[in-house]
Formats: C-alpha cells, structure tokens, sequence
C-alpha cells in the first residue's frame, strides 16, 4: 500500500515534483524550489522513512514510486516534472519507466540506473550507534566526525537530527533504512526491458563518480531521449555545490519540455 508522504508545496503554473536522497528531506530542496516557483507550482515531498513521512519497514523504489504516483492523485496533478537527486532520482525514474504517462518529464540529478557501493551502510551504523537521546547536538557532531572521518557529509547528516522534549532523536527510519541499503543502492531488474519515451534529463556533478559518460548507453537504452549534462564544481550534492548553475539548467529543459508538451 503506498503511504500519505508529508510536503510542501509552492508556486503555481504546471507542476513539478522534487524528490530528496537518501539521508535528505524535502527541505533541502527549499532554495531550488523557491527559483522555480515562480514558474512552476513546486512540490517538495518527504520520502518514507525521511523527515516528517510515515516510517514502514520496506522502502523498495517500486513502493517508493507509487508513493510519489499516490501524491500525484492525491493532489490531482496533470502529468508533472518529476526532479529527482540521488535516491529520488532512481525513484523518479521508476515512476516514468513503469507508469509512463503519470509524467510529462523526468531530471534525474547525479545518478544512474545501476548499482552502487559506497559508504552510506557505514552512515547508518555511525547513527544508530550513537545515544544521542542526552547528548548536545555539538557532542553528536563531534562523535559522527570521529566515527566517520574528515570528508563525510556530517552536516547534512545532522539535518536529520530532531529534538523533543529536550532529548534528540533522528527523524530517519534507520533500522529500516540499513536493511533495506542493498536495494536502495540497487536498481529495479525487473525496468531492465522498460522504456520511457518522453523529456529525459540526466545532471551530473563533475567532480562527482555517481553519473559518468559510460553511463550513458544504458541510460539512453532506458530513456531514448535522454540528455546529459555536466555542471563544473559540483560534487554529489550538485544542489548544495551549484545552485545557480543546477537552476539555470532545470529551467532551460523545463521551458523545453513544456513547450514540447503543450504541442
């Protein structure tokens, strides 16, 4: 069953889905969302087991699409842009490869439908290992950079941190996030043979090692009309690296693909 995700939602005009990665929320996405509402009526949803949506033991990309599909009737959304980074953007691509007219687009941001390694099982571990219930936020700060070393994403892990009744809790589901990291690293086998004919945007952080050139046969093998995109200084979090450089770009393929759509 998917489940009601929490969001915000701004601007009016034809409308845009923005989907978080894993360890993120809807909230990070603020400052794009806020550029392109302007235009565009933006929708900012958490994922299940992220921020302030429902927890569940399971967190497949197929589930985590319908999810998104669900949002989608729920607020009766006419075949939106759905932006995805990361995490979202694998699920963003699940949506369009297996309900194809649901969407009128897709903008997957640095990353590809393969599978990957990396250190995000020894995030999970660093979290729950911590007892952050009486802890001060600069102690779990301090612990975490311990644990996990100098270059890892410590700061936006901390996002996730939330304080009640003067005790801190993590808002991530991280039980169910750490045995469900196979698949999330993974990409759904059973899209292999799908296609998904419409606007297809793929943006690559170029100092990042997710989305590469080679990717891009088995891109365009799912998404014929893929296009692919580099932006200069920009790692993983190309949102948090080069905001400007990430919205110049969205805006263009939007613009492009809404005059496509409306022909």
């Amino acid at each position: 069953m998917p489940m009601e995700l929490a969001f915000e939602a701004l601007g009016s005009g034809p409308p845009v889905v923005i989907l978080h990665g894993l360890f993120g929320a809807g909230r990070n996405w603020t400052h794009v969302a806020q550029s392109l509402a302007a235009e565009y009526r933006v929708y900012l949803p958490d994922a299940r087991n992220h921020g302030a949506s429902p927890w569940a033991e399971s967190m497949s990309y197929a589930e985590m699409a319908h999810d998104v599909l669900a949002l989608i009737e729920q607020e009766a959304l006419q075949r939106p842009f759905v932006v995805g980074h990361s995490m979202g953007g694998k699920t963003a691509m699940t949506l369009a490869l297996s309900h194809p007219n649901a969407v009128a687009g897709v903008a997957v941001i640095d990353i590809a439908p393969e599978s990957y390694t990396g250190q995000f099982s020894s995030y999970v571990s660093a979290m729950r290992n911590l007892d952050v219930a009486g802890a001060a936020s600069r102690e779990i700060r301090r612990a975490l950079a311990e644990s996990l070393g100098a270059h890892a994403p410590v700061d936006f892990l901390m996002q996730n941190l939330r304080r009640e009744r003067d005790r801190f809790d993590w808002r991530l589901n991280l039980l169910a996030t750490g045995l469900c990291m196979r698949d999330l690293c993974d990409f759904p086998a059973a899209l292999r043979d799908a296609r998904y004919e419409g606007p297809a945007l793929f943006i690559a952080g170029a100092e990042s090692d997710y989305l590469q050139p080679a990717s891009l046969p088995g891109i365009r093998a799912l998404f014929p009309g893929a296009e692919l995109a580099r932006i200069a200084d920009a790692g993983h979090w190309v949102h948090a690296d080069q905001p400007e450089a990430l919205l110049c770009g969205l805006n263009d393929w939007l613009r492009e693909a809404c005059a496509l759509a409306q022909n």
